[in-house]
């Protein structure tokens, strides 16, 4: 609108971008061949699934209303990226092949970010479902595993409980 646009040349605009990197020719999200309740946003430069485009992803759905994809981004990120055991139990492996092996068992701070906000989002425009579709109880443990994680001695926090910084090595 600031430089002269009309609003529905904008609307138009997202809408073409949107079903480009979702649908078009040259794509990179993918539902699973498999089961198309899942699916994933491929990083064309290393051929996986990272956890900041899949947090993309859901946050490009979100805004613009497409709960299938939404869905089936979360859905592939919890069944395939989503860390149950270990010293990272409660994140999210950021770098997972396309066929759901996990590359990397570290997480990374920008995709748990855009993990919960990308929930909140979802649980606001769309109410909160069942499960992992509860999306705002979803969130809340994520960001609590963000902020507590190792107070019990296993694992680390992403936020430096000291500086309040954020880490981008959970490691200890």
């Amino acid at each position: 609108l600031e430089l002269g646009l009309s609003q529905e040349v904008i609307e138009q605009r997202v809408k073409d971008t949107f079903n480009e990197i979702f649908y078009g020719e040259n794509r990179f999200f993918f539902f699973s061949p498999e089961d198309e309740s899942l699916g994933y946003m491929e990083d064309t430069g290393n051929h996986d699934a990272r956890t900041e485009g899949m947090s993309y992803g859901m946050m490009m759905c979100v805004q613009t209303d497409h709960k299938k994809e939404f869905d089936a981004l979360w859905k592939w990120a919890r069944t395939y990226m989503y860390m149950e055991d270990g010293e990272n139990a409660g994140y999210f492996a950021w770098s997972v092949a396309t066929n759901g092996e996990k590359n990397a068992y570290g997480p990374a701070p920008d995709g748990e970010e855009f993990f919960a906000m990308a929930l909140f989002f979802a649980s606001h425009r769309w109410g909160d479902g069942e499960g992992i579709f509860n999306y705002s109880k979803e969130a809340r443990e994520l960001l609590h595993t963000c902020v507590h994680k190792g107070e019990d001695g296993i694992g680390r926090a992403m936020w430096d409980p000291e500086n309040h910084l954020i880490r981008f090595i959970t490691e200890c």
